[in-house]
C-alpha cells in the first residue's frame, strides 16, 4: 500500500511539475534573437508560412506550437557575396511578403510599445537583426534604411572583418592584420546606432573590437548568439571578463544553440565524422554544393551518425547558470540560431522545443520571475532602453 501510495505521488508530483512549466512558458514573453530562416527563403526558396517540418528548425506554424512570441530575422551573407547590401533587402522583402499574406498571425514591429500589443494579440512580434556590418557597405545611410525597415540590432562584423571592425575569426587566425578593432568610422557606426536606437551586437566581433565598442556605446549592447568561453574555448564565445563588462553596460548574452559553441568536445567529433565521409564530401564539392549544406546533407543521411554528436540539453543550460552565477540572472537570454546551424542540442529538435528549456531550468530550481526573465524578458530591457533617445 506504501508502494502504491509512492507511485502515485510520484506521478501527482510529475504532473504538477509538466503544468506548471507550460504554464510558466505560455505567460511568459518568449524571445528568440537569432533566427536563419531568411536565408533558406531566399537561397533555397523555402516559403515558411508553409508546413516545413523535416526542411527546416523553423516555420510560421511551429513558432506558434513552441510558444514563440517574438523573432528577430537574421539577415545574412558572408563576406563574399557581391551587392551585399541589394541581397539584405532581398531578405527583408521575404519577410514582408509572409507579413503580407499572414497579419493575423505575425507583425512587424517598430518599439517595444507595439511588441506588447502584438504579444497581446496572440501574433508574433517580428523584427530584422543585420549580422554583418559588411552589408551596409561603409554607408551610414544604408544603415539607416535598414532601421526605418525594422532591423533593431547589427552584428557589427560576421567571420569576415569590415574596413571598420575586426571579427573574432581575423583577430585570432588572421596574421598581420592591418588594424585591429574600430576604426574612427567604426566608432562612428556605433554613434550612429546608438542614435538610431539599433542595438550594437557583437556576437562576431574580435576582442579588441569588443572593448572598443564598450568604450563607445552610450546604451546597452547585445551579444544575440553567443555562449560561454570557459566552458567551450571558441573563438566566438566571451571571456569572463567580457561577461562582466556586458553585465555592467546593461545588456545581455543571449545564448547560442550551436553545438560547437556549447560542447567543448563538439568540433572534434565533427572532425572525425566528416573525415569518415570525406570522400563522399569531396564529391559533393566538386559538384559546386556549399560547404554549409554538404554537412547538413551528410548529417541528414547519416542520421544516426549524427545523432551521437548531439550534445545534452543540460550543456546549454550549463552556459545559463555559469553566467547567472558569474553576474547575476538579468543578462542572459536566447538565440538560437535555428536554421543557422546544421545541428542541434538534444530535446532542442526545431522551435516547437523552447518550453524543454523552461522545464529544465524549473528543473533546476529557478524561480517563475528569473525563468521569463531569460526567455525575453532580458532582452525587452535592452530594446527598450536603446529606444531610449
Amino acid at each position: 500500500m506504501k508502494i502504491k501510495l509512492f507511485i502515485i505521488s510520484i506521478l501527482f508530483t510529475h504532473q504538477i511539475i509538466a503544468q506548471s512549466y507550460k504554464k510558466i512558458h505560455n505567460k511568459a514573453i518568449v524571445v528568440d534573437t537569432h533566427n536563419d530562416i531568411l536565408m533558406k527563403s531566399v537561397d533555397d526558396g523555402m516559403v515558411f508560412d508553409n508546413n516545413l517540418t523535416g526542411k527546416t528548425h523553423s516555420d510560421l506554424a511551429r513558432w506558434n506550437q513552441g510558444g514563440l512570441d517574438v523573432q528577430l530575422f537574421s539577415v545574412f551573407c558572408d563576406g563574399k557575396k557581391q551587392n551585399p547590401y541589394q541581397y539584405a533587402n532581398r531578405q527583408m522583402d521575404s519577410l514582408d511578403a509572409v507579413l503580407a499574406r499572414n497579419p493575423d498571425k505575425i507583425v512587424k514591429v517598430a518599439n517595444t510599445t507595439a511588441l506588447l500589443k502584438a504579444v497581446k494579440q496572440h501574433k508574433i512580434a517580428a523584427l530584422f537583426g543585420v549580422e554583418g556590418g559588411h552589408m551596409i557597405e561603409d554607408d551610414l545611410s544604408k544603415l539607416e534604411v535598414f532601421y526605418n525597415r525594422g532591423a533593431r540590432y547589427m552584428t557589427l562584423t560576421w567571420n569576415n572583418s569590415t574596413t571598420w571592425a575586426t571579427s573574432a575569426f581575423d583577430e585570432t587566425f588572421t596574421m598581420n592584420m592591418a588594424h585591429k578593432g574600430l576604426t574612427d568610422f567604426g566608432r562612428e557606426v556605433v554613434s550612429s546606432m546608438n542614435q538610431l536606437g539599433m542595438i550594437v551586437d557583437i556576437s562576431h566581433v574580435g576582442e579588441q573590437s569588443f572593448w572598443d565598442v564598450i568604450n563607445t556605446t552610450t546604451k546597452p549592447i547585445i551579444a544575440s548568439h553567443s555562449a560561454v568561453y570557459n566552458l567551450c574555448h571558441h573563438q566566438r564565445n566571451l571571456k569572463d571578463d567580457q561577461v562582466k563588462a556586458i553585465a555592467k553596460n546593461g545588456g545581455v548574452i543571449q545564448l547560442n544553440f550551436n553545438p560547437g559553441f556549447i560542447d567543448s568536445s563538439f568540433i572534434k567529433k565533427q572532425r572525425a565524422f566528416m573525415q569518415k565521409h570525406a570522400s563522399e564530401n569531396d564529391s559533393l564539392i566538386k559538384t559546386g554544393m556549399h560547404e554549409w549544406n554538404i554537412e547538413l546533407f551528410l548529417f541528414t543521411k547519416y542520421s544516426d551518425e549524427a545523432s551521437a554528436l548531439r550534445p545534452p540539453l543540460s550543456l546549454l543550460i550549463q552556459h545559463i547558470d555559469y553566467i547567472v552565477n558569474l553576474v547575476g540572472v538579468d543578462y542572459v537570454g536566447l538565440g538560437s540560431d535555428f536554421d543557422g546551424i546544421t545541428i542541434t542540442p538534444q530535446q532542442l529538435d526545431d522551435v516547437t522545443s523552447y518550453p524543454v528549456i523552461t522545464k529544465a531550468l524549473l528543473d533546476k530550481g529557478y524561480s517563475k520571475r528569473d525563468i521569463t526573465k531569460i526567455l525575453g524578458g532580458n532582452f525587452l530591457r535592452v530594446l527598450k532602453a536603446n529606444e531610449t533617445k
